[in-house]
């Protein structure tokens, strides 16, 4: 069975100097990044894709590493798109998330509306997995637009999995049916 694995990047080392989008990981984060490892590598993705995001790439390159397979950012892959918002307190800033998701075809906040986010990490989940078109492929990206998606996918409500989604978390999908067979949420 080919399996669409995707992968929310590992914990990042906040900054007040960059926005969220150019974050790097943390050194626990890269530390999870190995335990990651171990858990995607009965999967046997043939390659990893990731975000262009720096934590995004970060992640796959050390899972790519410990598993010797390659890795490749690609455009498109990217968190929802909302400048700006780096500076909401914890609370403010998952008030906006849970909005988005509840109602993605509204523009609640960011420069995009859930849909469209889902609708660009769709579009290139799929080229991505018609560009590798033997086995099962690992994409390394961001909470809320794969929360979107699989959420989409799965029919289920996505405020709820998005909170349970920790840093790294890993969730694989049947392809092309997109039915879920495994979620891990928390990787310590």
């Amino acid at each position: 069975m080919r399996k669409l694995i995707l992968v929310r990047h590992s914990l990042s080392m906040i900054s007040d100097e960059l926005p969220a989008s150019q974050w790097q990981l943390s050194e626990e984060g890269r530390r999870r990044c190995e335990r990651l490892a171990e858990l995607l590598a009965p999967h046997h993705p043939g390659a990893i894709v990731t975000s262009t995001e720096p934590k995004a790439i970060e992640t796959g390159q050390i899972l790519g590493r410990q598993l010797g397979i390659p890795v490749e950012a690609v455009p498109d892959l990217h968190e929802h798109e909302r400048p700006g918002t780096d500076l909401d307190t914890v609370e403010r800033f998952q008030a906006k998330v849970a909005r988005l998701l509840q109602h993605p075809g509204e523009s609640v906040f960011g420069a995009e509306t859930g849909d469209q986010a889902r609708q660009r990490f769709s579009t290139a989940v799929h080229d991505v997995m018609r560009q590798h078109p033997d086995g099962s492929l690992a994409v390394v990206s961001h909470g809320t637009v794969m929360t979107l998606f699989v959420a989409r996918a799965a029919g289920i409500d996505p405020v709820p999995f998005w909170k349970e989604l920790g840093l790294p978390a890993l969730v694989v999908l049947s392809y092309p049916s997109l039915e879920p067979l495994e979620v891990v949420t928390t990787v310590v």
